[in-house]
């Protein structure tokens, strides 16, 4: 992937979660058309939350798979059960769910998450929703 390609696609990761420095941050590890599933291509990401940081209201249109690597994070999607899950567990998001919370769930301890989307080829990778 050449320069520009990777700073818009961090940007396209960061931009919607980034807004100020007390929220979770993004960093592409890997990104890959899947030409089998017709114009969707898969992007992988590792979020990392300082203590205490809270994410903001979004979606992603995709399917996206959250591996925890290491301490604790509060996840709940519109209309779903507040989860808390700890390094090992997963969770998951359909294309239409959106996502209302993305939480350390410590205010003293880091926590990382490796995120897999699967969604449709050149579309941001997170959408704000107000």
């Amino acid at each position: 992937m050449n320069r520009l390609a990777k700073l818009c696609l961090v940007t396209g990761l960061l931009l919607p979660l980034a807004v100020s420095a007390h929220e979770p941050s993004a960093s592409p590890l890997f990104q890959v058309n899947l030409d089998d599933l017709g114009n969707r291509e898969g992007l992988m990401a590792v979020v990392d939350f300082l203590p205490g940081v809270k994410g903001v209201r979004h979606r992603h249109n995709a399917h996206t798979f959250v591996y925890v690597l290491e301490g604790s994070v509060v996840m709940q999607v519109e209309g779903g059960e507040r989860k808390v899950l700890h390094a090992g567990q997963t969770f998951y998001e359909t294309p239409d769910d959106i996502h209302v919370v993305g939480d350390n769930a410590s205010a003293t301890a880091p926590a990382k998450i490796l995120v897999f989307l699967a969604k449709e080829r050149g579309a941001p990778p997170t959408i704000p929703v107000p």
